[in-house]
């Protein structure tokens, strides 16, 4: 009687950390909290700023960019792109798609890279449900997104200097949906031998 007595202990307790577990892992993805926070804002601001004066008129070089959001781990890569849509397009300039090709090439040589660019509109990160629009680097380079510098539908008359990408040759998905691919990304990293 014992046995069965503990028997049946183990299993709710066991069935009780499952839950738990699951109820933890929802709290986790339903938090309002963020887990990385800009403390001094102005101080960002400023020091963003300082950068931009960088360049100065009278220099032949011009332009610049930036990584949005670039996570290491294990000598893996998960780089991302944010592009606000204006009337259902994104605007990626030329220098910064190729800057994009060359370096997930050359980490793809030696390791793993995930290079994402992200469509968005005014978006709520807080909320797990809100839409982004994504593509990941490998369909840039097999053709499966456009590669148009005329915008196909007539708002901008000229060739430009950048790549004009239409909301519908992404993929729509959730907040959740990104959070849990760059988690499985993440796990698949946990993986690479150093």
């Amino acid at each position: 009687m014992t046995d069965k007595t503990s028997d049946l202990i183990d299993i709710f307790y066991d069935k009780g950390k499952i839950i738990q577990n699951e109820l933890n892992s929802q709290q986790i993805r339903k938090s309002s909290r963020a887990k990385y926070q800009i403390f001094d804002e102005s101080e960002f601001t400023r020091g963003r700023e300082i950068l931009g004066d960088l360049i100065v008129h009278g220099m032949i070089a011009s332009g610049g960019t930036d990584i949005d959001w670039l996570i290491e781990h294990n000598g893996g890569f998960i780089i991302m792109e944010f592009k606000g849509f204006h009337n259902d397009k994104i605007n990626i300039p030329k220098g910064q798609i190729i800057a994009y090709e060359k370096l997930h090439e050359k980490l793809n040589q030696t390791t793993k890279c995930y290079l994402y660019i992200i469509g968005c509109d005014d978006i709520d990160f807080l909320n797990p449900d809100s839409s982004i629009w994504i593509f990941e680097m490998k369909q840039w380079k097999i053709g499966a997104i456009p590669k148009n510098t005329r915008d196909i539908y007539g708002e901008d008359s000229g060739k430009q200097n950048k790549f004009i990408v239409y909301r519908e040759y992404m993929e729509e998905i959730s907040i959740e949906k990104l959070r849990d691919m760059i988690d499985s990304h993440w796990k698949e990293f946990e993986r690479i031998k150093p």
